[in-house]
């Protein structure tokens, strides 16, 4: 999920490729009790470049007992300064190619080093033909990565046999990690059919290291589309899980002090 605004507090980043509503911390919370989940974690989004105030503060106010953050930074942040955001919350680090305003692919490997040595994650936004000419670079990080939105891969334009989809169940067969978000992949729409082949196969490859999240407040949808992208999230997630134990896992979190079961709503935690 991401957190937008208050911008009179948070103000946007000049280098910014959209400018969305704000989507305040109040209003999360109200999704959360509407679907029943109790853990978050917070993905520094484009809007704010590497000022990741909005996203550290936001595991601040939610509780570091049930918060953790992804930050986006570039190679000018030395190991010391991770570590004081990790101090706050953080755990991994996002690379956003999508959106805009993110920090180079070039430097991939020398901020995977870094990670590494802090344990954190590398998380991945990226086109799916960008996800072929990665995948040797991926592979060889000495980190946890996640690959975020299946991808990048669009289920009109290829989907399981793509060349970019292919790429990525190579790396999910090799450890990798992948969320689940059928939304952004579907030309259909709702209730997003067209992307249930892909999901099967990411989770026939990685059945423990398949994840799912909100993304919520789904920065990239119309706002009548984005209300009903809420309404549906839990009930899409609740049909993944029932042929799966993926959805049960957390992603690297799990190693920050959420466990698997803390992640479940509570009418669905197993003792």
């Amino acid at each position: 999920m991401h957190i937008f605004g208050p911008y009179g507090r948070y103000p946007l980043s000049p280098g910014r490729g959209y400018t969305p509503p704000e989507a305040s911390i109040a209003m999360y919370r109200e999704m959360l009790s509407t679907i029943g989940l109790t853990r978050t974690v917070v993905v520094q989004p484009s809007i704010y470049g590497t000022d990741n105030a909005v996203s550290l503060d936001a595991v601040a106010t939610l509780g570091a007992d049930r918060a953790r953050a992804v930050v986006v930074v570039d190679d000018s942040f030395d190991v010391p300064a991770l570590r004081a955001m990790g101090e706050r919350g953080a755990c991994g680090v996002r690379f956003n190619a999508v959106s805009g305003n993110g920090t180079p692919l070039e430097q991939l490997e020398a901020l995977g080093e870094k990670l590494g040595v802090l344990g954190w994650h590398l998380q991945l936004y990226t086109h799916a033909e960008e996800m072929v000419a990665l995948e040797h670079v991926l592979a060889r990080l000495p980190c946890p990565v996640v690959i975020d939105h299946m991808g990048g891969v669009k289920a009109a334009e290829g989907g399981t046999e793509s060349a970019g989809f292919k790429a990525m169940i190579r790396l999910l067969e090799r450890g990798a990690w992948a969320k689940l978000c059928g939304y952004r992949s579907s030309a259909a729409g709702a209730p997003y059919a067209d992307v249930a082949a892909m999901a099967r196969a990411m989770i026939a490859a990685a059945p423990e290291r398949c994840v799912w999240g909100t993304d919520w407040p789904h920065p990239s949808c119309t706002a009548r589309r984005r209300c009903r992208m809420t309404a549906c999230c839990w009930t899409r997630s609740e049909r993944g899980r029932r042929g799966t134990t993926s959805a049960r896992r957390s992603w690297p979190t799990t190693r920050r002090g959420f466990t698997a079961s803390e992640l479940l709503p509570p009418a669905r935690r197993q003792a």
